[in-house]
């Protein structure tokens, strides 16, 4: 490795202008780089609704539709509205009421399930059926324009609408979202380092090691929304300690008397080997994601595990270059730094671990009880406000049509009229069932298939399949709803073994089966790898087990407070939060008990060593901790979409929980377990020796 400081010593001024070109390349794959932002698409491939979603789009054209509401219009004026509609690109077809009887005919002359279908009081509502998928910008582009036609009087529901405007805020927010990181970032920076200018090249470092992992990330072609949001701030609030352990060993190194060229070369050599063990339990948490069988996990974590080796890269080679490039300007702002001095803080820390110990045993039952209970959510339009065009329509459509959902349901093409009709029936039998929509809803059972209009046919029939559509009271991801989904996927397969259950509702319903594994799975892998690779850093087996401990008790906290304050979180949040602590957040541990380990084999006694090692490691600790609590929690506050809101709160509150934990929680089970570590690690065979002779000693009474 002393070669690698060197070469970025002598070769700082082209490797500064190769990082500068670099993001050009960076930013044009930056932008060409699409963002999903529907989140039932990660769901699994081989499942019968994404199954479903597919025969939709291969036989039917269509994988999107949306129900458009107006209020006080009269019908001729419907009539042009629905021609307009008609005419916007990606617009397959539009069912109302004149698509089954001209308008002139009197309302009170048609039976009543068709009328219902389409009219409530004043109201009026119309199916539009896209050619196109939910999330496909054809569809998005032609929901924009749907709504300029419509105006102030019209609503347009449906999972596109919600989808376009969760993206206009995403995109909107994103950049607010690292300015917030960065300025308060740099303030936490400020305080604690010694100059004023070098938080400033921290950033810019770190700056072009996100642009160049976004960038990089159109080799996959396209990333979620969930993952754009995180991955900027996240980076930097993982990635930050690596720039600080550079700086810090810089100054060591100057302060021994070696020029500066040298005394880089040396901090980064230095820096390279420390950083590479604690950056590989990071990655490892963000690995662990990508075992999800809900891809979003696979997509964040490949997204930050790339971040963080980019970011160690970056630190090792475009910091140090900015730094001695402008190390004038950087020596010309310093400053005392603004810390205090937590000697005193740690003596009582260790001193009195006991009482530790005892805060830790009375919080463990609470913080888990509530960690296994607190609540989430699974309705996507539950994180966006209420104020926003779709959450308005689709409040519009309840309150008018009582509809919160709509199923489709699949069935063989050769199954008799009749029996689609009596189906169709028993269906509205059905609790929270308000309509079912399907040919014969439409045009009545007795009219002749070639008398059908054509539009309503390639509407609910393809070559293999028919579909019917199912109006539900009940909202999505409710437990009423998934019931409801059990009941009339049984009652369909009696009458057809092949027929599929397709929507918002019973894709989400399979999204609570699909996270509820994903949940344990990526736990206990997370844990695994972490614990084995800190039980090969340290070649011990009881550290490991200490270490993630104490980490996953500041989990069980900063996941168990929201059943204590009534705080439903996100889905994605109960997945990936705990996996994010532990990874991002270990590293604080292991620098403690890497340096309690080093004052032990150097013959401190146990109290000694943990004294010493928390003195030494508590400023790093506390900066890191703030700095990462700075990058993610002014996000949380600001963010109107909650799933980012949560997430970024839990991993603020989480980091300053392991700080806490780290130095409070940890030093008393070195203190506790210290003879359980050296008979369980490598490595500590003289100072078990001398334990052996100092007891041997004191048995036999010769020690004073």
């Amino acid at each position: 490795m002393k070669g690698l400081g060197k070469a970025v010593v002598k070769f700082r001024i082209p490797i500064l202008i190769v990082a500068l070109v670099l993001l050009v390349p960076a930013a044009i794959g930056f932008f060409k780089t699409r963002v999903n932002y529907d989140v039932l698409t990660y769901l699994p491939k081989d499942i019968e609704t994404m199954k479903g979603q597919n025969i939709l789009v291969d036989e039917f054209g269509t994988g999107a539709f949306s129900f458009f509401i107006t209020e006080g219009m009269e019908d001729k004026d419907v009539a042009a509205l629905k021609q307009k509609i008609e005419g916007v690109d990606h617009v397959k077809t539009v069912l109302w009421y004149d698509s089954i009887a001209d308008i002139s005919i009197p309302e009170e002359l048609l039976p009543d399930k068709y009328r219902e279908v389409f009219r409530n009081g004043d109201a009026t509502m119309m199916a539009i059926i896209y050619d196109s998928t939910i999330s496909a910008d054809e569809t998005m582009e032609a929901v924009t324009e749907i709504r300029k036609i419509g105006g102030e009087q019209c609503f347009l529901s449906g999972m596109t609408a919600v989808v376009l405007d969760t993206k206009n805020l995403s995109d909107g927010e994103i950049p607010v979202y690292v300015g917030i990181a960065v300025v308060l970032s740099i303030i936490i920076l400020t305080l604690s380092m010694d100059s004023f200018l070098i938080p400033i090249f921290f950033m810019l470092s770190i700056g072009m090691a996100i642009i160049y992992n976004l960038g990089s990330n159109q080799i996959r072609g396209e990333i979620s929304y969930i993952t754009l949001a995180l991955a900027a701030v996240l980076q930097m609030a993982v990635t930050m300690d690596y720039s600080i352990f550079l700086w810090h060993s810089y100054c060591h190194e100057k302060r021994k008397g070696l020029e500066k060229q040298e005394a880089m070369a040396a901090a980064i050599n230095s820096t390279f080997s420390s950083v590479i063990g604690s950056s590989i339990t990071t990655v490892a948490g963000f690995i662990a994601l990508c075992f999800m069988s809900f891809t979003l996990g696979l997509d964040l974590g490949i997204v930050m595990a790339k971040g963080v080796i980019i970011g160690v890269v970056c630190c090792v080679t475009v910091l140090p270059s900015m730094i001695l490039i402008f190390d004038k300007a950087i020596t010309k702002t310093s400053h005392k730094p603004f810390l205090p001095s937590f000697n005193k803080i740690s003596d009582f820390i260790v001193d009195k671990f006991w009482i530790f110990l005892i805060v830790f045993l009375l919080i463990l039952g609470p913080a888990y009880y509530g960690y296994r209970h607190t609540k989430v959510y699974y309705n996507l339009d539950s994180s966006l406000p209420e104020s926003l065009p779709s959450i308005t329509a689709n409040n519009e459509l309840n309150d008018k049509f009582e509809m919160n959902s709509t199923h489709i349901i699949l069935l063989d093409k050769n199954i008799d009229r009749k029996t689609v009709s009596h189906l169709a029936d028993e269906l509205k039998t059905v609790d929270g069932v308000k309509k079912v929509i399907g040919l014969d809803t439409l045009v009545g059972a007795s009219v002749p298939m070639e008398f059908i209009p054509d539009e309503i046919r390639d509407v609910v029939e393809s070559d293999d399949h028919q579909l019917l559509m199912v109006m539900s009271e009940y909202k999505v991801a409710s437990d009423e709803v998934n019931h409801q989904c059990e009941v009339i996927d049984r009652m369909i397969k009696e009458v057809d073994p092949t027929a599929m259950l397709v929507g918002e509702a019973p894709c989400t319903k399979d999204l609570i089966d699909t996270t509820a594994v994903d949940f344990r799975n990526v736990s206990i892998i997370s844990i695994a790898v972490i614990a084995i690779i800190i039980a090969l850093v340290f070649k011990s087996v009881s550290i490991p087990v200490l270490l993630v401990s104490a980490i996953e008790f500041a989990i069980f906290i900063n996941l168990g407070i929201p059943h204590y304050t009534g705080t439903v979180l996100p889905f994605v949040a109960s997945i990936v939060i705990g996996t994010i602590q532990l990874g991002s957040t270990v590293d604080y541990a292991i620098l403690l008990t890497n340096n309690y380990k080093d004052k032990r084999l150097s013959g401190c006694d146990r109290k000694e060593s943990v004294r010493i090692a928390l003195q030494k490691s508590i400023t790093s600790i506390v900066v890191s901790g703030f700095t990462f609590f700075a990058a993610t929690f002014g996000v949380g506050l600001y963010s109107k979409i909650d799933m980012i809101s949560s997430l970024c709160t839990l991993m603020a509150r989480g980091a300053i929980i392991s700080m806490f934990t780290v130095i409070l929680v940890v030093p008393a089970f070195l203190m506790l377990f210290d003879k359980v570590i050296i008979y369980s690690t490598a490595g500590f065979g003289e100072v078990r020796k001398a334990m052996k002779e100092h007891k041997h000693i004191v048995g036999n009474g010769h020690l004073a």
